[in-house]
């Protein structure tokens, strides 16, 4: 990993809430909002954005964890700002808090691990060789 990855660290994405992010399951629709698997979603790829500029060529980030907990609804056509930021680096992991706003209001919080692996250590893990 290269150097400068340091707490404080962080990136922020913006999404607009659309049906194909509605909280359902086996195709059937339960509630027209902004679903808890779309936003774990979108705060593990904010997270990643941060990592991104740091990987070197022979690595790759992996997900170790996912914490959420989702407080408020947003509703179809809503943009929904999340945010993440490095709270601790420690050899090769990486932790961020992670938040959801919708509309000024916060929706959703929680905590990405993501654990920085050699490609080929992954493979080995990936296929038991």
């Amino acid at each position: 990993m290269r150097d400068g990855l340091t707490a404080g660290k962080s990136a922020t994405i913006n999404v607009i809430v659309t049906p194909d992010m509605f909280a359902s399951f086996e195709g059937k629709l339960i509630h027209p909002v902004y679903s808890t698997v779309s936003m774990v979603y979108h705060m593990e790829w904010v997270s990643r954005q941060i990592i991104l500029p740091f990987l070197e060529d022979h690595e790759e980030g992996m997900g170790g964890a996912v914490t959420v907990k989702h407080i408020a609804p947003c509703i179809e056509g809503a943009e929904v700002l999340i945010t993440a930021t490095v709270t601790d680096v420690h050899a090769n992991t990486i932790i961020t808090n992670v938040k959801a706003e919708c509309r000024g209001r916060l929706v959703g919080v929680g905590e990405v691990k993501q654990v920085i692996l050699p490609k080929t250590k992954i493979t080995e893990l990936l296929t038991g060789s």
